[in-house]
C-alpha cells in the first residue's frame, strides 16, 4: 500500500487538517479576546507557537494510534478486520465541517459587528490622545503645508504681517480634524530658501502645498494665494484678494473654505472660521506673534506691549489674552522675569482668555501646562488637556502639551503615541524627538532611544542636549563605555558634569565620579538637589536619595513634576519612602498605576 492511501486510512490527514481548522479559529478568537484582558501580542505569539510545535506530534500519535471501541490501542495491535477508521474519518470529517462552520460564523461576526464598534472604539482613542500612526496616514491625500507668505509690502518691518497671516491660515486649516497640517516650526523653516515645492513636500510628507505673497500699504491690502499639487508641480487654484483691513477675516475663510474644496474634504462639522477682532488691533495682535515666536528677552518684551496694545483696542479678543499669557510663560520660564510673577501672569491673562471665549485650544493647552508643571493640580491639568485635544487634535502645540502632561504622569506608552504623531506634524522639529526618546529610555528600549537621538544629531549635530541624551540612553543600555565617549563630545550644556558623574560611577572610577559631583555643586548648589538625588539612587545610597529629593521639594522645584519620569529614580520604587514623597506632590495615583517595570508599584 503507498504511503498516501496509509495516511489516508489512518486518517492522519483528516487529523491534521481538523488540527489546523482548530488552530486557526482559536488563534483568530485569542487575537480577539487577549486585549480585553491585558494581554498584547506576546501572549497571541506564544499561543500560535504551542499550535505549531503541536502539529507535528499530532499527527505522529494519529499514525501510531487508533480509536477502537474498547479504547486507544497501538496501530499495529489493531486486527484490520475489526478496524473502525472508516467510521472514525466520517466523524472527523463532520467535525472538520462543523468547524468550518463556526470559523465562516465567526468571521461574518468580524467583519460586520465587531470591526465597526472596534473601529469606532480605535478612531476615538486617536482623536483624544492626538492620533496614531494608522490614524494619521488615512489621511492620504488631505495633507497640506502652509509655507510662509513673502512680504512684498514697500516696507519691510511688515514682514510681521506676512507671517502673522501665513500662521493664521495654518492654524485655521489645522482645526480642520479631517485635515494634516505641519507646523509653524516646520514649515516656516523654509522661508527664504529657494528649494522645489516637490522637494519641501516630501520632507514634510504632504500632497499638497499651500504659498503666496502679502502687499500691506496703510489700510490696504492685496494677499496672492495658489493651492499646489506637490507631487506633479500642478496648480489647482489661486486667487488675488484686493481688500481693506476690515475684511482681512473674510479672506482667511475663504481660504480655508476653498482649501476644503479643492482637496474634497467632506467635513464632519461646520467649517471653522476666524476669530474677528478690531482691524486696527489685528496687526498689533499679529505682532505679538511674530515677536513671541523669535523668543529671546528682547523680543519677548516687544511681544508683551503689541499684545498689551491690542487689547487696549479689543479687550475682548480671547486670542490675544491666550499669546499674552504665553509670553509671560516664555519670559518665567526663560528667567527674564521672576519665575512666580510670570507664572501667574501668565494664569491671569490664560483665564481671562477662557472666560471670553472657552473655544481656544491653545488656551485650554497653556492652562494645562500652568496647572501641572507650575501648580501641581493634576486632575484640572488633565481635564484641561483634554479640552484642548478635543478642540483642536490637529494643532501641534496641543499634542504635545498632552504628551508633557503624559510624561508627568509616568504614562509612557501614551506619551509616545502622541509624541509620534507630534512627529507626523512636525518633522523637521527636535523637541518631539528629544522627547520621544526619552520616553523610550524610560519604557527601557533603549535601542529606539538611541535612534532617536542619532536622527536628531544627523540634521543637527551641534545639539548637545541631544548628545547628552544618547549617553544617557547608552548608559542605561549598560554600555558605559560608549557613554562616556558620547558625554565627552558635549562641550556645553548645565548637567554634563553630572551625567559624566553617572558614567563614571558605572565603570568603577568613584573617586572620578565625585570630583564631577563637586564640579556640579558649584554651579548648581542651589538648584542642583532632584539631581543629586539621582546620582545617589545610582550609586545604591537610598537615604542620601530621599534627603536630596526632600530639599529639592523645600526648595519648591517645579521639575518634580517629572520626578515619574527619571529612569534613574525607577530604583527607590519599592522604598516605602516613595509613595510618601509622591503624595506630597501629588502624584501617587498616578505612580499606583504605572507598570512596575516603568517604575510603578511592585505587584
Amino acid at each position: 500500500m503507498s504511503l498516501f492511501k496509509e495516511l489516508k486510512r489512518r486518517n492522519v490527514l483528516r487529523v491534521g487538517a481538523a488540527y489546523i481548522v482548530v488552530a486557526w479559529l482559536v488563534i483568530q478568537i485569542v487575537e480577539t479576546i487577549f486585549p480585553a484582558f491585558g494581554f498584547g501580542d506576546a501572549a497571541v505569539r506564544i499561543v500560535t507557537i504551542v499550535f505549531v510545535i503541536g502539529l507535528i506530534p499530532t499527527l505522529i500519535l494519529s499514525w501510531a494510534f487508533e480509536i477502537t471501541p474498547e479504547g486507544v490501542k497501538k496501530e499495529k495491535d489493531v486486527d484490520r478486520s475489526q478496524s473502525i477508521t472508516t467510521h472514525t474519518g466520517k466523524k472527523l470529517d463532520r467535525m472538520i465541517m462543523v468547524i468550518l462552520a463556526l470559523a465562516l460564523g465567526y468571521f461574518a461576526i468580524d467583519k460586520f459587528v465587531l470591526s465597526e464598534s472596534r473601529e469606532a472604539s480605535i478612531a476615538e482613542q486617536a482623536r483624544q490622545e492626538g492620533r496614531s500612526d494608522a490614524f494619521v496616514e488615512s489621511f492620504g491625500n488631505k495633507s497640506i503645508a502652509v509655507l510662509p507668505f513673502v512680504n512684498m509690502s514697500d516696507d519691510a518691518s511688515n514682514e510681521y504681517f506676512s507671517d502673522g497671516i501665513s500662521e493664521e491660515l495654518l492654524n485655521l486649516l489645522a482645526k480642520i480634524p479631517e485635515l494634516r497640517v505641519i507646523s509653524r516650526t516646520s514649515a516656516f523653516s523654509y522661508k527664504g530658501k529657494d528649494i522645489k515645492l516637490s522637494e519641501v513636500a516630501r520632507e514634510l510628507n504632504v500632497a499638497h502645498i499651500l504659498e503666496g505673497s502679502v502687499r500691506k500699504a496703510g489700510n490696504q491690502v492685496r494677499i496672492t494665494v495658489q493651492l499646489i499639487e506637490a507631487r506633479s508641480d500642478s496648480h489647482l487654484w489661486s486667487e488675488t484678494y484686493d481688500r481693506t483691513l476690515d475684511n482681512i477675516f473674510e479672506i482667511q475663510d475663504e481660504i480655508a473654505s476653498e482649501v476644503v474644496a479643492q482637496l474634497k474634504i467632506t467635513l464632519l462639522g461646520d467649517a471653522p472660521t476666524a476669530n474677528e477682532t478690531d482691524p486696527q488691533a489685528y496687526p498689533l495682535y499679529l505682532q505679538g506673534k511674530y515677536f513671541n515666536n523669535l523668543r529671546g528677552k528682547d523680543n519677548l518684551a516687544r511681544a508683551e506691549v503689541a499684545y498689551k496694545k491690542s487689547l487696549e483696542i479689543d479687550p475682548e479678543y480671547g486670542p490675544a489674552w491666550t499669546g499674552l499669557a504665553n509670553t509671560y510663560r516664555n519670559q518665567a520660564d526663560n528667567l527674564f522675569r521672576n519665575y512666580d510673577t510670570g507664572m501667574a501672569l501668565a494664569r491671569e491673562a490664560n483665564e481671562l482668555a477662557l472666560s471670553i471665549d472657552d473655544t481656544l485650544a491653545l488656551a485650554w493647552a497653556n492652562q494645562c501646562y500652568i496647572q501641572g508643571y507650575y501648580e501641581w493640580n493634576w486632575s484640572a491639568a488633565e481635564t484641561s488637556c483634554k479640552n484642548a485635544l478635543k478642540l483642536e487634535p490637529g494643532n501641534l502645540d496641543v499634542v504635545k502639551g498632552a504628551a508633557v502632561l503624559k510624561i508627568m504622569f509616568g504614562q509612557h506608552d501614551k506619551a509616545i503615541t502622541l509624541l509620534k504623531t507630534a512627529i507626523q506634524l512636525d518633522p523637521l522639529g527636535f523637541s518631539q524627538l528629544n522627547s520621544i526618546g526619552h520616553s523610550y529610555m524610560m519604557t527601557g528600549q533603549f535601542n529606539l532611544a538611541e535612534d532617536s537621538f542619532r536622527q536628531l544629531l544627523d540634521v543637527n549635530p551641534v545639539n548637545q542636549r541631544a548628545r547628552a541624551n544618547l549617553a544617557a540612553a547608552l548608559l542605561l543600555a549598560g554600555r558605559p563605555e560608549d557613554a562616556l565617549e558620547e558625554i565627552d563630545r558635549v562641550t556645553s550644556g548645565s548637567w554634563r558634569q553630572f551625567d559624566k558623574a553617572l558614567i563614571l560611577t558605572s565603570l568603577g572610577r568613584t573617586g572620578e565620579a565625585e570630583l564631577f559631583i563637586e564640579y556640579f555643586l558649584e554651579e548648581h548648589a542651589l538648584d542642583g538637589h532632584h539631581k543629586i538625588a539621582q546620582y545617589h539612587a545610582w550609586r545604591g545610597d537610598t537615604d542620601a536619595a530621599f534627603e536630596a529629593l526632600e530639599r529639592s521639594l523645600e526648595a519648591e522645584q517645579k521639575v518634580l513634576a517629572f520626578i515619574l519620569s527619571e529612569p534613574i529614580l525607577i530604583r527607590l520604587n519599592d522604598d516605602p519612602r516613595w509613595p510618601v514623597f509622591l503624595e506630597k506632590i501629588g502624584l501617587r495615583d498616578a505612580w499606583e498605576t504605572m507598570q512596575p517595570e516603568y517604575g510603578g508599584p511592585s505587584s
